[in-house]
C-alpha cells in the first residue's frame, strides 16, 4: 500500500511532503525546495513534483482539510505595498464589497517578492478563504506561473477562487478570475495625445522589463509611435522603479546629459511627481518647455502643480468587481476575464498656451 493510501486508511485524508516525494520519485527535501522556490530545481523535477501535488491534492496544513469544505467567510487581499495610493484605492473597493457580501477582508502585503505571494496564497488556502485576490503586475517567470496555476486549481477544489487584478490570465483551463484594465490601450491613448500635440522626442521613464504592467505600457507607447510611422528614441526609454525618487533622479540625469526631449511620459503618477520637481529645479517650465504626463490618476495627480495629465484607472471598481466575481461565479469553468476601460484625463501639465 502506498504512503498516501496508508494515510487515508489510518483515518485521515491529508497528504504529506513525504507522500508527494514518493509519488514524484524525489526526496522530501526536493519537494521542500519546490515549495519554497528559494533553491534551483531542474524543470523536469519541478514538473513531476507539481504533478504529484495536484494528484494528491496536497495542502501544507492538514488541519485545513479537516474543515470539510467550510469556508472562513474571509476575502484575502494580497498586494505589494498598501501605502501606494493606487493599491489603497483598490483595497477600498475590495473592503467595501466584501463588507456588503458579509465577508471579512484580510490584507496581506508582499513587498514585491514573488515567493512571498506564493506563501500568502498557500496560507489563505489553508485558512479556507472564500477568495484570494492578488493585485499588481506579474513577472514573466515560468516556475512562478506554474506555482500560481497549481494554487488556482487547489483553491478551486477547496471551493475558493483565485482572482488576479491587473494581471494577465494564467492560461486556458485555469480556474482563476481575471479583473484587468486596458493598460496598453491607456498608454497608447496618452502617447497619441502627446504625439498629436507635436512632440516627437518623448522620454519614457519607468520601464521594468518582465513586469506585465510595465510591458503593457511600453507596448502602448511604442505602438502609438508606429501608427504615425515614427520610432521612439531608445535612449529616452529608461528603466527604473515606480517611485518619486526615481523620477527625480532620472530626469536630473537626462538634463545633465543634455538630452533633447519636449515631453515626459512617466509610467506612474508617482514617478511624474519626481519629474516635475527635477524640471522645476532645472529651470524648465511645464508645459511650455516640457510637457509631463503620468498614469493611474491617483489623488496626487490633481494636487501637484501644474495638475497632471494622466490615464484614469477605475481603481475602486477593480476591487469591487474582484469580490463580486469571486463570490458569484456564474461563469465558464476556467473563470472570467473582465477588462475595465481606461481614459486620458487632460490637465495643465500637457497644455500649451
Amino acid at each position: 500500500m502506498s504512503t498516501a493510501k496508508r494515510t487515508r486508511a489510518a483515518g485521515g485524508d491529508a497528504s504529506t511532503v513525504r507522500d508527494v516525494a514518493a509519488r514524484a520519485g524525489v526526496s522530501a527535501s526536493t519537494v521542500s525546495r519546490v515549495l519554497g522556490g528559494t533553491y534551483p530545481v531542474a524543470e523536469a523535477t519541478r514538473a513531476r513534483v507539481l504533478e504529484a501535488m495536484r494528484e494528491l491534492d496536497y495542502v501544507v496544513n492538514a488541519h485545513a482539510r479537516a474543515l470539510g469544505g467550510v469556508t472562513s467567510k474571509t476575502v484575502a487581499f494580497v498586494v505589494d505595498d498598501v501605502t501606494s495610493p493606487f493599491y489603497a484605492h483598490i483595497a477600498r473597493g475590495v473592503e467595501e464589497q466584501a463588507a456588503a457580501e458579509g465577508r471579512l477582508c484580510m490584507l496581506c502585503t508582499t513587498h514585491g517578492d514573488p515567493r512571498r505571494i506564493l506563501a500568502v496564497v498557500e496560507t489563505m488556502r489553508e485558512q479556507r478563504a472564500d477568495a484570494v485576490i492578488v493585485v499588481g503586475g506579474a513577472w514573466d517567470d515560468k516556475p512562478y506561473q506554474d506555482r500560481m496555476t497549481h494554487f488556482a486549481h487547489a483553491l478551486d477544489r477547496a471551493g475558493s477562487r483565485l482572482v488576479l487584478v491587473g494581471r494577465p490570465p494564467l492560461g486556458p483551463g485555469v480556474p482563476a478570475t481575471v479583473v484587468d484594465y486596458d493598460n496598453e490601450g491607456g498608454a497608447f491613448a496618452l502617447a497619441t495625445h502627446l504625439l498629436s500635440a507635436g512632440h516627437r522626442r518623448i522620454a519614457y521613464l519607468g520601464r521594468v522589463p518582465g513586469l506585465s504592467t510595465s510591458d503593457g505600457r511600453v507596448s502602448g507607447f511604442t505602438r502609438a509611435h508606429e501608427l504615425l510611422g515614427l520610432a521612439p528614441d531608445p535612449g529616452l526609454i529608461l528603466d527604473g522603479v515606480f517611485s518619486r525618487p526615481y523620477g527625480y533622479r532620472a530626469t536630473r540625469e537626462l538634463l545633465e546629459a543634455g538630452a533633447e526631449f519636449t515631453a515626459v511620459f512617466a509610467a506612474t503618477d508617482t514617478i511624474a511627481t519626481g519629474v516635475v520637481q527635477a524640471l522645476r529645479e532645472g529651470g524648465r517650465r511645464i508645459p511650455d518647455d516640457v510637457a509631463v504626463a503620468g498614469y493611474d490618476d491617483i489623488p496626487v495627480a490633481r494636487d501637484v502643480y501644474p495638475a497632471l495629465t494622466t490615464v484614469h484607472v477605475p481603481q475602486e471598481e477593480l476591487g469591487r468587481a474582484a469580490v463580486r466575481l469571486a463570490l458569484h461565479r456564474d461563469e465558464p469553468p476556467d473563470g472570467r476575464h473582465l477588462v475595465l476601460g481606461t481614459h486620458v484625463v487632460l490637465r495643465e501639465s500637457t497644455r500649451r498656451p
